[in-house]
């Protein structure tokens, strides 16, 4: 089983829309997947109760059948604010070991060949205050997907980020940039250039501004199936 941490450089940058794609490019050549959004904050009350729109897009990409939503995500927050502070809000605390136990408990009751693992925010966002999502990551040694928002900031939040995940010894399988805006950045071929000269993993896609952001179409730009497992499973 191959499990992947899709993380951000920062919040709204496009970690949803990579790993939808990269569930929607993996189920084309039959992979079984499973998905996790360990923690959301911002969520609106249905009928079937507190659910997150990132959450409930990865749960509609999964090829597995019968995981239950709050399998998928297992806090769901209602305020849209950073976890630790969403959970104060409601009156609950979070910890790894929370996290990583209800990981355990969906990654050992269904077989799958690939599970995606989806961040919240940045790297280092606080569970509280003691722990981040990077200690979670670390806990439940994924390999990781970087997703970079192209934006003004993201050359500096990138190296941060990747010598934070270096010192802890994760693995970073590649990186993808994402366009988060219709003009896009300054000098954004620049920077992009800059990032591949500089970053040791490889650019697995550069996905443009998607009006329409769908699944389909992020993972036109990704690698074709073989090539991708091939990548997410470190070969």
């Amino acid at each position: 089983m191959t499990c992947i941490f899709v993380a951000g450089t920062d919040t709204d940058v496009g970690k949803t829309l990579v790993s939808t794609a990269l569930l929607y490019r993996v189920a084309a050549a039959g992979i079984q997947s499973l998905a996790m959004k360990p923690v959301a904050a911002g969520a609106e009350m249905t009928t079937a109760g507190w659910r997150n729109e990132d959450a409930q897009q990865l749960h509609a990409h999964i090829t597995v059948s019968d995981v239950a939503y709050e399998q998928l995500n297992p806090v769901c927050l209602a305020p849209p604010v950073a976890p630790h502070l969403a959970a104060e809000e409601v009156g609950e605390t979070l910890s790894v070991a929370q996290l990583t136990a209800a990981f355990n408990q969906l990654r050992g009751h269904y077989t799958h060949d690939l599970m995606i693992v989806e961040g919240a925010g940045g790297w280092l966002v606080p569970l509280n205050d003691h722990e981040t999502l990077a200690d979670f990551a670390c806990a439940i040694k994924p390999k990781v997907i970087l997703v970079v928002g192209l934006k003004l900031g993201c050359l500096n939040h990138t190296l941060l980020t990747l010598a934070d995940m270096q010192q802890r010894g994760i693995e970073v399988v590649g990186w993808v940039a994402n366009q988060v805006t219709a003009e896009g950045m300054l000098l954004q071929a620049e920077n992009l250039a800059w990032l591949k000269r500089r970053l040791a993993p490889p650019l697995l896609a550069t996905l443009p501004y998607l009006p329409e952001a769908s699944a389909a179409a992020a993972a036109a730009y990704l690698p074709a199936s073989h090539e991708l497992m091939s990548v997410l499973q470190g070969n």
